[in-house]
C-alpha cells in the first residue's frame, strides 16, 4: 500500500500541498506516481483537509480523515501512517470499500504529498530493495553536492569569526567540490518499510523518532534534482518548471 500524507496546514508555504504546480494541485503529482508504480495494489491519502481529500477522490485515491491531533506541527511521519494502516485494516478508508489485511513483512510506502517531482520507477526500486535484502526500511538519498558536511562552519554572531563545524581545519582542508567524499541526505522522495518495522516491533530498534526504520536500514539513490520538495516557493518555481520541460519533451525525466 502506499501512504500519501498531506497535512492542510504548513508554515513555511501555506497550503502547499494543494498549490498549482504545472496546471494540477501539487499531491496530485505524488498520488499519479504511487498509482503508476506496479507494486501498489492500493493508495491512500491522510489527510485533515476536506480540499486534499476532494484532490484525492478526483485521483481516484482512497481517503483516510486524519484526527487532529495528528495533523499539528509536532505531529510525526509515522504515527499519521500507523493511523493510516490501522484504518486500512479495519475498513475505514474512504473509496476502499473493504479490509485490507497487511501482514508483517509486507511493505508500506510512505509518500510526501509537497513531492511533485521523482524519477519514474522510485518506489518500485525501493520496495525491491526492501524485500530483496529483508531489511526494515529503505529511504531515498541525493548527494549533498555543494552543501556537503565538510564545508559546514560556525559563525559567530558578535565577532562574525568564522570556525569549523567540526574539527579545527576549516573546509577540511579541502576547497573544491570535486575532492570531496561522497556524501548523501534524505531527499524526501520515498519511504518504504515492513508493517513491522512501522510498527516498532523490530527487536533492537533504538527508542526515538525513526525508531520506526528499523535495524537494517538501506537506501536508494537518486542523481541531484530529480526529486523536488517543497517547503518555500523557490522549490515551488522550481518543480513547476522542470515538469513543464518534462511535458515539453514527452514525459521523460
Amino acid at each position: 500500500m502506499a501512504v500519501v500524507l498531506a497535512r492542510a496546514g504548513s508554515k513555511g508555504l501555506p497550503h502547499k500541498n494543494a498549490l498549482p504546480v504545472a496546471g494540477r494541485p501539487c499531491i496530485a503529482w505524488t498520488i499519479e506516481h504511487a498509482r503508476n508504480a506496479s507494486c501498489v495494489s492500493v493508495t491512500v491519502v491522510s489527510t485533515d483537509g476536506s480540499a486534499l481529500a476532494e484532490i484525492a477522490r478526483g485521483e481516484g485515491a482512497a481517503v483516510i480523515e486524519r484526527p487532529a491531533e495528528l495533523a499539528g506541527d509536532a505531529a510525526t511521519v509515522d504515527a499519521a501512517a500507523r493511523h493510516a494502516v490501522g484504518e486500512l485494516e479495519a475498513g475505514h478508508a474512504q473509496g476502499v470499500g473493504r479490509r485490507v489485511p497487511v501482514g508483517d513483512d509486507d511493505a508500506v510506502v510512505i509518500l510526501y504529498g509537497n513531492v511533485p517531482v521523482r524519477p519514474a520507477g522510485l518506489v518500485d526500486r525501493a520496495v525491491a530493495l526492501l524485500f530483496r535484502t529483508g531489511c526494515d526500511s529503505v529511504q531515498s538519498y541525493a548527494p549533498v553536492g555543494k552543501h556537503h558536511p565538510w564545508w559546514t562552519a560556525r559563525l559567530d554572531a558578535a565577532s562574525a569569526a568564522v570556525h569549523p563545524w567540526e574539527g579545527v581545519v576549516l573546509n577540511h582542508n579541502v576547497f573544491r567540490r570535486q575532492d570531496l567524499p561522497p556524501a548523501y541526505i534524505p531527499d524526501g522522495g520515498v519511504i518504504a518499510v515492513t508493517r513491522r518495522a512501522l510498527f516498532n516491533q523490530v527487536p533492537g530498534a533504538a527508542p526515538g523518532p525513526h525508531q520506526f526504520f528499523g535495524v537494517d536500514r538501506r537506501g536508494v539513490l537518486n542523481r541531484a534534482g530529480e526529486v523536488v520538495d517543497i517547503d518555500h516557493r523557490i522549490d515551488l518555481l522550481v518543480a513547476d518548471a522542470l515538469l513543464r520541460e518534462q511535458a515539453a519533451v514527452g514525459g521523460a525525466p
